[in-house]
């Protein structure tokens, strides 16, 4: 064996293995090959607009096959907000009044090489709680005299049996009930009893009847797009305010539209919940999962209710011992943030040091709540619920407003079974001291702020606890 000499190469002794191959090429070679750059390199970029509530926007250069979800993490990323899984890219049709929450899984691109120049279309960046609610609770999206299962079926289905009937590729459960339909080129609206079926929308041209001779098509879903409308009456004059359309892909305009809708919420929930299953089946419930991927408990179909991050975080506490404890009981918590006001207020009246009258006191309590991201300054009703409809009508889903009956209160939009109700926030005076109230007197609070946080605990007069609140963020 020879010794290893002072200038021999590594490459001289095949026993050693080189470490850096892609550096041992000809002198007359490149050493960055094409071979060896990035893949991504090579794609195509564009620039695409996207707008937030209050109608800020923020361009973005971005590869030509990124997906809705994509754009929605760089947005995240960049504005620095928390990713609760409900971030959502909106798709809005300005002139028409309508709009649709743009799947996941869809290409950006291939969405705007739809739209037509004579029509104004936005991308909004903004949150849907609604998305995947159905995964989590189908019964209620489902009500019992609209869906019908084949007759081999047990009736007594489990949600995750529901479901996997939606997503199996041989069965489907069948919509049906009472829709109003617009007649092509027409402006008169015709109420028709509908049926969905895999092979598409049909209505029956007698009655209620099944039959196939009295089944005619009205629209498949592979080459068009679905549309709430979000002006309710007054763009298509439909004969409620609960409209849904389906828009062909690079169609000429609104002539192309097919309209339809419904008696109310719950229906038109129901009818748009399946026609998207229908159309995209087990790539849903990929989008729904794909968060989720490689915790523990998350096997396919084995679905369970995700407490939000808002839930988790919110937990009445007492730190006034040397351990900290949970407070459980609601009487006990709401006396306790009662205390806890008075002193923060009482702490506040420190800082404003000569200006620390009972004046200053009241007007930094009435003033506080307009920094909260729920609070939403002079807006009108039919405003609050287009801002919880956009944000998906889940149960808990709220905001607080000024009243615009009454100058001195505010009011509590919430959402609830599938509808937005609203609660008068009452001032109240006692012995010099102000307060807040949702019951006549009998709940009191220092300021909105703790009634929010303590209903975000507790029920109370409310027919849910507040769980997510609408905001206008800022891009």
């Amino acid at each position: 064996n020879r010794r290893k000499k002072k200038g021999d190469s590594i490459l001289e002794n095949p026993s050693i293995p080189n470490p850096f191959p892609e550096l041992c090429c000809s002198p007359f070679a490149s050493v960055l090959s094409a071979s060896l750059l990035p893949k991504a390199t090579s794609r195509k970029k564009q620039v695409i607009k996207v707008y937030s509530e209050d109608d800020t926007s923020r361009a973005l250069e971005v590869p030509s096959d990124i997906t809705a979800r994509d754009v929605c993490q760089l947005l995240i990323l960049k504005n620095h907000y928390v990713d609760d899984h409900s971030w959502t890219l909106f798709e809005q049709l300005t002139h028409t009044g309508l709009g649709r929450a743009i799947e996941d899984h869809e290409l950006v691109m291939e969405v705007q090489s739809n739209w037509v120049m004579e029509e104004e279309t936005k991308l909004y960046f903004r949150k849907n709680y609604a998305k995947y609610e159905f995964f989590k609770n189908p019964l209620s999206f489902f009500p019992d005299h609209m869906i019908s299962f084949p007759s081999e079926t047990n009736a007594a289905l489990s949600h995750a049996g529901i479901l996997q009937m939606f997503l199996s590729s041989s069965t489907y459960p069948e919509i049906h009930g009472y829709l109003h339909a617009k007649e092509q080129g027409k402006k008169s609206w015709k109420k028709l009893y509908f049926l969905l079926r895999r092979s598409g929308l049909y209505f029956s041209t007698k009655g209620t009847s099944k039959e196939p001779r009295h089944l005619q098509f009205f629209c498949e879903f592979s080459n068009s797009d679905m549309y709430m409308s979000l002006t309710g009456k007054k763009i298509s004059g439909a004969p409620t305010n609960y409209g849904f359309c389906f828009k062909p892909n690079k169609s000429g305009g609104t002539r192309d539209l097919k309209q339809l809708c419904a008696d109310d919420e719950q229906s038109r929930t129901c009818w748009m919940t399946a026609i998207r299953l229908l159309k995209y089946g087990m790539q849903l419930y990929q989008n729904y999962m794909q968060p989720y991927q490689g915790r523990s408990g998350c096997s396919p179909l084995n679905i369970t209710p995700m407490r939000s991050i808002s839930e988790n975080s919110l937990v009445a506490m007492d730190f006034s011992g040397h351990r900290s404890r949970i407070i459980e009981n609601p009487t006990e918590a709401l006396s306790v943030a009662v205390e806890e006001g008075l002193a923060w207020r009482r702490r506040g009246c420190l800082r404003l040091n000569s200006h620390g009258s009972p004046i200053a006191m009241s007007n930094m309590g009435m003033s506080i709540h307009r920094s909260q991201s729920w609070f939403h300054h002079k807006i009108s009703r039919e405003e609050a619920q287009r801002l919880i409809l956009q944000h998906g009508l889940v149960d808990g889903v709220f905001l607080v407003r000024d009243s615009q009956s009454n100058p001195k209160t505010f009011v509590l939009s919430l959402s609830h079974g599938l509808k937005i109700k609203h609660f008068q926030i009452v001032p109240l005076e006692d012995d010099g001291k102000l307060f807040y109230t949702l019951d006549d007197g009998h709940t009191r609070f220092t300021d909105l702020i703790q009634l929010v946080e303590f209903y975000q605990l507790n029920k109370g007069v409310l027919p849910c606890k507040l769980k997510h609140y609408c905001a206008r963020i800022a891009l």
